[in-house]
């Protein structure tokens, strides 16, 4: 049976922050510490997992808005664990608080927003673009 797609829906993953997923790595900056690109991908990753199995067969989610704030720096070797919920639905489009932190507290946090899409129009319709 495939859970219902309500508000209050959580999700939580955890990453380690590794030299790949560093500001200098990514060229966000120059630092050694976790990227932003690299919070935001888990923050949309964390979103995406949470509402997954809800969705109906050949449909998924796609970010379509961010408003994030990143306010502390973690170094090489920490552990970063990005919390979502689901905070409100519009027909297919859905709204999701999301936290980062590490294990000093709170890294970054803010909203983001995705889209239900069926994929296969989706991937269609961006296929059409090389035509």
């Amino acid at each position: 049976m495939r859970p219902e797609l309500v508000t209050g829906i959580k999700g939580k993953q955890t990453e380690t922050v590794t030299e790949e997923n560093t500001a200098a790595a990514l060229g966000s900056g120059s630092l050694r510490v976790y990227a932003t690109p690299a919070m935001i991908a888990l923050m949309e990753k964390t979103a995406l997992a949470s509402v997954a199995d809800a969705l109906g067969d050949g449909m998924t989610t796609v970010g379509t808005k961010l408003d994030i704030a990143h306010t502390a720096a973690s170094p090489v070797g920490s552990a970063i664990t990005c919390e979502s919920e689901l905070t409100e639905i519009d027909r297919r489009r859905l709204v999701f608080r999301v936290t980062a932190y590490d294990e000093h507290g709170e890294i970054g946090s803010g909203i983001h927003e995705r889209f239900i899409v069926d994929c296969e129009k989706f991937l269609a319709k961006a296929q059409a673009k090389l035509q």
